[in-house]
């Protein structure tokens, strides 16, 4: 059996380091694109699809949180006006870090 240098080489180097997240720039566009699509639903659109949407915004904000380490409820509080503040509140935070919303 041949000695492999590279094989050997290759289990000694350091994996590459894993980003924590989705870059911001992929995250921030996904935000902007949920948010455009929760602007056109109308009062015919089922409640189920608005909540849904929400959800998906509420993710995508918990990931930019996440990436610019902003502190957040969003998981925490349960649908209604609490969570609708902690919204604006996230947003404007984001806004403030230099994340267009």
């Amino acid at each position: 059996m041949p000695f492999d240098l590279m094989k050997v080489l290759r289990k000694l180097r350091p994996a590459a380091p894993v980003p924590e997240h989705r870059p911001i720039e992929r995250i921030a566009a996904d935000l902007r694109r949920v948010r455009r699509a929760q602007t056109c639903f109308g009062p015919r659109d089922s409640a189920i699809k608005k909540f849904a949407a929400r959800q998906a915004y509420d993710a995508l904000l918990v990931q930019a949180c996440a990436a610019l380490e902003v502190e957040h409820r969003l998981r925490s509080l349960p649908e209604g006006m609490d969570r609708e503040i902690e919204r604006l509140r996230v947003e404007d935070t984001l806004k403030r870090r230099g994340l267009s919303v």
